[in-house]
């Protein structure tokens, strides 16, 4: 991943004493902290700044990991030398210990005379160094279109997708804003070789892209939580677009016949195709053959117990079970990948929504003014990293505008940035601005949010984002609902023998007092 490799931490040379080893161990974990909390109170300016840092802290990070792992290995002393070297150490005198290794460092330079050793605390000033070095130059490979982390770059993955079957054919742009909506692409397209090439092209773009750009981030962790709790969705058919269908009719679904007034088989065979194929189903029998055909098989059941029959007669389920089998896993499967895809899409939503609009700014200009644009922000970017601690004047917090630079305060009125509206059903998530408040309700977020509240996403909860207020009103919708339906004892009418119309439960009341 690194284009640029950090300067490397020490390694040391023969050691020949297991506390010399604990000693030097110890002092690597008090080295990496100190150069952990100098590299994070590293002021950072520029957006490539702080990937670059995050990167470095990962690294050593990791290291500090192996190092603590290595001392945890020692004191556990599974080969006993640690004690032993105890027990060597109070037999003999602490001059005869220190002459003899004195010797054995002697000896060692002997046999490599070339060979130096660097002090722990000269390599990680060497690190630090090496940090201001590598500012300029890019620690990870990202593409033109990613914008070093800033944007993403999707057009390997809108190929594919506009290329699948049962989905509508959208551009780019449309494209970034839903392809999210898994569930809505059709179940029975979802078992193609394309299908699932298109998810694994999709899944693994949207890991590395979040790698490279928050190294520090429990991927892994975050997403087999996740989808720990989707499979229970999954299991009870509430995960979106893998509803539980309903069963198909049993086998043994069909209306039995009694053969005991029947003497032969025409007999049976007059009742018709329709009709024999009812009766086989309902003792499980194959159904399938000519009327004669049915007949037969059906006339060899009279006067025997079903498990007397010769078992070829009878419907093979095993094949349908095992397919069954199969199809479950197979979607549960395509299920859970997809569960990982929401739950990146969720992680890299700032970035999605920035791709978003440079997208758009980039369709409203002109091919010469993109490559004007093009060219400002390469020069802008290197300005930025030669101008040590300049940092845009921004002192209300403007959002930035495609040239980079904060919007006029009357755009960020007009548009409704400064109001801030939060969403209780999303998570207390925060959104800015009317237009983005207003767009959110058809988003994934919302609705699964709304389906966990087993409430469907509909217009009658349109800007409703309290908890309390969404069940009050699907509890006031279901009781509408039943209201409209029909009664039977108040609606249905009857006429008495007078020719007086009355509702039912009246004349049920006025025939059991004997008026009637």
């Amino acid at each position: 991943m690194f284009t640029h490799q950090p300067h490397h931490l020490p390694t040391m040379l023969s050691i020949d004493s297991v506390l010399e080893e604990h000693r030097i161990r110890h002092e690597e974990r008090e080295r990496l902290e100190e150069t952990l909390v100098r590299e994070m109170l590293a002021k950072k300016t520029t957006h490539r700044e702080q990937i670059n840092t995050d990167h470095r802290l990962k690294f050593l990070l990791d290291r500090y990991t192996n190092v603590t792992k290595d001392l945890a290995d020692l004191y556990e002393d599974k080969d006993g030398s640690r004690k032993a070297e105890i027990d060597v150490m109070s037999r003999t005198s602490d001059l005869m210990d220190f002459y003899s290794r004195l010797k054995n460092i002697k000896d060692y330079y002997k046999k490599n005379p070339n060979e130096t050793t660097i002090p722990l605390s000269s390599e990680y000033e060497e690190f630090l160094k090496g940090r201001e070095a590598l500012t300029e130059f890019n620690l990870i490979d990202f593409t033109d279109e990613e914008g070093y982390g800033k944007f993403l770059d999707m057009n390997e993955c809108f190929n594919l997708f506009i290329n699948l079957k049962g989905v509508p054919r959208v551009d780019y742009l449309t494209y970034l804003s839903t392809f999210d909506r898994l569930q809505e692409i059709p179940r029975e397209h979802k078992f193609s070789l394309d299908y699932r090439r298109y998810l694994d092209t999709l899944h693994n773009y949207l890991y590395d892209f979040c790698l490279r750009i928050k190294p520090l981030l429990s991927l892994d962790e975050m997403i087999e939580k996740h989808v720990l709790e989707q499979k229970r969705q999954f299991e009870i058919g509430s995960f979106p677009g893998w509803a539980k269908e309903s069963a198909p009719a049993l086998s043994h679904s069909g209306a039995p016949l009694d053969l005991t007034a029947f003497n032969s088989v025409d007999e049976i065979a007059s009742l018709g195709l329709d009709r024999l194929k009812s009766a086989l189903m309902a003792l499980g029998l194959k159904c399938g053959g000519s009327l004669k055909e049915r007949a037969d098989r059906l006339w060899l059941t009279k006067g025997k117990d079903v498990r007397d029959l010769p078992s070829n007669l009878f419907v093979k389920k095993d094949k349908d079970k095992k397919n069954s089998s199969l199809n479950t896993e197979k979607s549960r499967e395509i299920a859970m990948l997809e569960a990982k895809i929401y739950r990146l899409i969720d992680i890299l939503s700032s970035e999605r929504q920035a791709t978003i609009e440079n997208v758009q700014r980039k369709q409203a200009r002109t091919a010469v003014e993109r490559d004007e644009s093009d060219e400002e922000v390469v020069e802008e970017d290197e300005d930025d990293e030669d101008k040590d601690g300049e940092v845009i004047y921004n002192p209300k917090n403007l959002p930035l505008g495609w040239d980079g630079k904060p919007i006029p305060y009357w755009l960020y009125k007009l548009h409704g940035l400064n109001i801030t509206y939060t969403c209780e059903i999303c998570g207390n998530a925060t959104y800015k601005g009317p237009k983005a408040f207003q767009k959110h309700f058809a988003e994934w977020r919302h609705a699964h949010g709304m389906r966990c509240l087993g409430i469907p996403n509909t217009a009658h909860f349109a800007n409703v984002t309290s908890i309390e207020d969404a069940l009050k009103l699907w509890q006031k919708l279901k009781d509408d609902k039943a209201k409209e339906k029909f009664q039977p004892l108040n609606e249905e009418e009857f006429e008495d023998s007078e020719g007086r119309v009355v509702n039912k439960k009246t004349y049920e009341d006025l025939k059991r007092q004997g008026l009637l």
